[in-house]
């Protein structure tokens, strides 16, 4: 029976009342694992046309999956799993969809509402253990709340900023009936988003921007969940003003366009962090100025103006001062700011803002030359690889956290959103596995690449099962260097090269793949690299391409934690601290 086919006045089971909520959402798929309190949504599940369930093999991958689902489709992911441990198992997903500001709804078993407090067998308290690390969450007390509850749930979470939302569910409420009634409309009075600009601020915002000499425009996550990376591109063009983009912002501006500076921050291109910090105007959409960009706070852009447009109030001001605040929805307030432009009387100095461009230009043009020409295999030529095989087939590209993301997002030229899915915010290991599972399932058509470290790849490396029962084709490259790239990079530098706990050894990833079902391949030197991933892609199936890499690489330029972000380390050469000044 459909969704539209029940009456109001036909009792159901809170579990059949849970599909058919899920359903009025538009919802198709769903990532869990089930267990013994939620057994009866499940079997409403197994009854279930219309909702594809995909079982992992681990409920924090089922979270990530779901998160990788909402990056590429820009709808909320979700997640079903059952109380206790597999609750507990989805927080890690859960702070990562958090702090990146990716929409969820979790839903999580819970014992019956009269053992609550008592702990009862595979009982957690997930209402309290999620307080801090989610958008909103809710503790089901009565069926009857149950249709409201969900409704909001999903408003809550793709509205505003972004974010995850759990709810908590009781075995008793799934086994109660109720007359079915779906609310037509949300009450929510105390949750109102801005999401227009005040016209006098974004008025404001364009004076500056028009009386700037050397302005810079930041472009972060925000512009993708508000889709205005059209308008980041109009407003730069008309203005000629350069772009940065943030990690979560990459592919908000084509990194092949003349005006782009690529990644800025602690790994950033060093032009970027030099343009930044000698700006006098900083034009900041949708981030919230995580330490990663910002370096030493307080020297971060202490001679410019800073305009910051953003949804989220509490992120205006709370790290860097902000002089012309605006709140509201990036894509509005770029649409006022333009049409502002475009029908009042708005000019700037053409003159200054070249200069501006060509110092930028000369910034690029005196970067030292790093390659490295030797016979070793190395991580940077293995990414500049996928990227020349894949540049044309828009890709979608998957990252765990560690040397080879930053690799990946100072090499592979994304021209588009919603290419890269990476972890920023909370840098979790395990990661970009299930989230590329989670995107190809989102975009069964297109080539996805999880580039994986060997220690962030085995976090997650059980869902390889979830990829052979359910025929999806992800290409995993390992780039295989024998650490914890990135910790033993701080130890290298920073510990005297005491290299505690960050070797780590890997199983062989050939027969590792062959045990699964699925293709395994291997490449040790640089003249094997494009057979193998022409033999990869082509592959009507999921692959594990193991890249043994030499294992002391460094990831530069590199900003020291707590240091400006023009005192950059462009090589283990030289450290060329102050470069810019």
């Amino acid at each position: 029976m459909t969704a539209e086919q029940i009456t109001k006045t036909e009792k159901m089971t809170g579990a059949r009342m849970f599909i058919e909520c899920l359903k009025k959402e538009g919802v198709d798929k769903i990532f869990g694992y089930p267990g013994g309190v939620i057994l009866h949504i499940y079997d409403e599940l197994y009854k279930c046309k219309e909702i594809k369930h995909y079982l992992v093999r681990h409920e924090q991958a089922a979270v990530h999956a779901a998160e990788g689902y909402a990056r590429v489709t820009g709808k909320p992911g979700v997640v079903l799993v059952t109380s206790g441990p597999g609750a507990c198992n989805t927080i890690t997903g859960i702070a990562n969809a958090y702090y990146d500001s990716y929409p969820l709804v979790v839903f999580t078993g819970q014992v019956d509402s009269k053992l609550i407090g008592n702990d009862a067998f595979q009982e957690s308290d997930i209402v309290g253990i999620t307080r801090t690390c989610c958008k909103h969450n809710y503790l089901v007390k009565n069926i009857s709340e149950l249709p409201r509850i969900i409704k909001e749930s999903f408003h809550i979470a793709q509205t505003g900023k972004p974010g995850p939302v759990v709810v908590s569910l009781p075995k008793d409420i799934l086994t109660s009936k109720m007359d079915f009634n779906y609310p037509e409309k949300i009450n929510l009075p105390g949750y109102n988003p801005t999401y227009e600009g005040h016209p006098i601020q974004c008025r404001r915002a364009l004076k500056l921007l028009c009386e700037a000499q050397r302005p810079v425009i930041i472009s972060g996550g925000g512009v993708i969940h508000s889709s205005a990376w059209q308008e980041i591109r109009e407003l730069a063009k008309k203005l000629n003003i350069p772009v940065a983009t943030t990690l979560m912002g990459i592919g908000t501006f084509p990194q092949d366009d003349e005006l782009s500076l690529g990644m800025l921050g602690m790994h950033g291109n060093y032009w970027a962090n030099l343009a930044v910090s000698n700006c006098d105007v900083l034009f900041a959409v949708g981030t919230r100025f995580n330490d990663r960009i910002t370096g030493c706070l307080k020297r971060f852009c202490k001679d410019a103006k800073v305009i910051h447009v953003d949804i989220d109030p509490c992120s205006i001001s709370k790290n860097v001062h902000v002089d012309i605040p605006v709140v509201g929805d990036a894509k509005n307030v770029l649409n006022v700011i333009l049409e502002e432009y475009n029908t009042g009387n708005y000019s700037y100095d053409k003159e200054m803002r070249t200069l501006w461009v060509k110092q930028i230009e000369s910034w690029k043009d005196n970067r030292p030359v790093l390659a490295v020409k030797d016979a070793k295999l190395h991580p940077q030529t293995v990414i500049k690889k996928i990227y020349e095989k894949t540049k044309n087939q828009e890709a979608i590209i998957a990252t765990e956290v560690g040397q080879h993301q930053m690799w990946t997002a100072q090499l592979y030229k994304f021209n588009k959103p919603r290419q890269l899915i990476t972890s920023g915010g909370l840098g979790t290991m395990g990661f970009g596995f299930p989230a590329a599972i989670g995107a190809q399932i989102a975009a069964p058509e297109k080539l996805v690449i999880d580039i994986a470290g060997d220690g962030s790849f085995q976090m997650n490396i059980q869902e390889l099962m979830t990829c052979v029962d359910y025929k999806i084709p992800v290409k995993v490259a390992v780039i295989n260097n024998g650490y914890l790239g990135m910790v033993r990079q701080w130890q290298e530098k920073l510990f005297d090269k005491h290299y505690s706990q960050t070797p780590i050894s890997s199983p062989d990833y050939v027969k590792l793949a062959e045990a699964y079902g699925i293709l395994g391949l291997r490449v040790t030197e640089e003249s094997q690299i494009d057979e193998v991933l022409d033999k990869a892609i082509s592959h009507n199936g999921p692959v594990i391409i193991d890249f043994v890499v030499e294992p002391f690489e460094m990831v530069y330029p590199w900003v020291l934690a707590g240091k400006p972000l023009n005192e950059v380390i462009l090589s283990n050469l030289t450290d060329n601290e102050g470069l810019g000044e």
